[in-house]
């Protein structure tokens, strides 16, 4: 008996959750224009989450921009406009994949400096550990080395 109703308890906890979650269903007349939407809030980043984009974020900016972008593509504007308002409403951070570009540049470029940076630093430090016949000591400076350390 109790585990019918230790089970029981934890599937109504589980249920909950699936019941507080907001299921967000918006019409379209044109199945065209769903699969823009849904590329869309996929494309879009949401602006006060750490890495998610509209989709599947359920902060409150993120559903009202979920709400402007059906209302754009709703009225027939297309992907490009629609990623156009949302840039220059609020720059290019909003996009998950911003275009190369001269303030974009850091950041696509900024990773591949960085690896070479650290390969630069890798190489230096190897070479400063060489041993004295990889560093170009002659044999004269090593035997001489080697008689002082023998006194």
């Amino acid at each position: 008996m109790k585990k019918i109703v230790g089970s029981l308890t934890l599937c109504l906890c589980l249920l909950t959750g699936l019941v507080m979650a907001g299921i967000e269903a918006k019409p379209f007349d044109d199945p065209a224009k769903e699969s823009l939407y849904r590329q869309l809030v996929a494309d879009l980043r949401c602006l006060v989450c750490q890495n998610q984009n509209l989709a599947d974020s359920n902060a409150e900016l993120a559903v009202d921009l979920r709400r402007q972008v059906h209302e754009m593509v709703t009225r027939g504007d297309t992907g490009d406009q629609v990623t156009d308002y949302m840039v220059q409403r609020y720059g290019e951070f909003v996009l998950y994949s911003p275009p190369m570009n001269a303030r974009t540049a850091l950041l696509w470029l900024g990773p591949i400096v960085a690896l070479l940076f650290g390969l630069f630093v890798a190489w230096r430090v190897a070479g400063s550990r060489r041993g004295p016949e990889q560093g170009g000591v002659s044999e004269a400076d090593v035997a001489r080395a080697r008689d002082l350390l023998n006194k």
